[in-house]
């Protein structure tokens, strides 16, 4: 956090209605571990939940491995037992129950995030965002992982993705916004028909009056998003926060002042792209040429 703020824990994902109805094995390792360190610093549950601002019911559920322990809940933690990072790393692979399989490991924080945010900001030039897939397009993405997935972990994978585009349904009046580059449509991934397919997808997942698509087009002679994919949230109590995501990582961005740039660059790219209504008109097009 910027100047040492920490967030405030009701922005996150996970109150106290928020149990898991079938705690993973992680989730129930990470708590016993939280458990286990808050009792050998001495500190009784009250005591430690005074220490890091959050309810002892909260630090209850998290040691039973009854909920998810929230972004902060995890960084005070650290901070009153000795800073060992060792809750900071198991954090990163603990999973929901069923719902979390088929994500990585780095991406289930802001996967969580998600899932309370009032807006999300995407901008992809490398494949079309995973909330737009169609099941078609996803087997074709994870057809293609290196080292090979077996079609166990195809099957999760895929699951686990068109699961996360219940947040369209479920959040009506959550503000979702996409920039997408066009070659991306063009790339025949998994083939024409996989690709006329995603295409028609595409445009019934935009067509929403709280869903925006726009299309960068190759021949823009500007570009403010050069550095590689953007996206970004609003959390219910008006905090803005992004991801980053490369091979094999991904990076929660929290800093106020680096959030704020990237959201100037996504701002300063929605004027260059074009307007919704043309890039549904270039998708209609590119899917008439299939």
């Amino acid at each position: 956090m910027t100047d040492g703020d920490v967030m405030d824990h009701e922005d996150m994902p996970g109150g106290e209605a928020d149990r898991e109805p079938d705690p993973s094995d992680s989730l129930r390792t990470f708590g016993a571990a939280m458990q286990a360190l808050r009792e050998h610093a001495g500190y009784s549950r009250p005591e430690f939940a005074n220490l890091v601002s959050f309810s002892k019911h909260t630090v209850e559920s998290v040691e039973l491995g009854r909920r998810m322990p929230d972004l902060a809940l995890v960084e005070r933690s650290e901070e009153a037992l000795g800073n060992t990072g060792a809750l900071r790393k198991a954090s990163k692979y603990v999973t929901r129950g069923r719902g979390d399989v088929g994500l990585a490991a780095w991406f289930r924080q802001w996967a969580r995030l998600e899932r309370v945010a009032v807006s999300l900001s995407t901008y992809e030039c490398r494949l079309v965002p995973g909330l737009l897939q169609s099941e078609g397009y996803a087997r074709a993405v994870f057809d293609n992982a290196i080292p090979p997935l077996s079609d166990g972990q195809l099957e999760d994978q895929v699951r686990a993705r068109l699961e996360r585009q219940k947040l369209f349904r479920e959040r009506p009046n959550a503000v979702f916004s996409f920039i997408v580059e066009e070659y991306v449509f063009r790339r025949q991934l998994g083939g024409p028909e996989v690709m006329k397919d995603l295409i028609g997808h595409v445009l019934e997942l935009t067509a929403p009056r709280n869903v925006t698509l726009q299309i960068m087009p190759l021949s823009t002679e500007s570009h403010a998003c050069l550095d590689g994919p953007v996206r970004l949230l609003e959390t219910p109590k008006g905090q803005r926060m992004a991801y980053s995501e490369g091979q094999q990582n991904g990076r929660l961005i929290s800093d106020q002042k680096e959030v704020s740039l990237l959201c100037r660059r996504y701002d300063t790219l929605r004027s260059q792209a074009l307007n919704p209504k043309d890039s549904r008109a270039l998708l209609e097009r590119l899917r008439g040429e299939r």
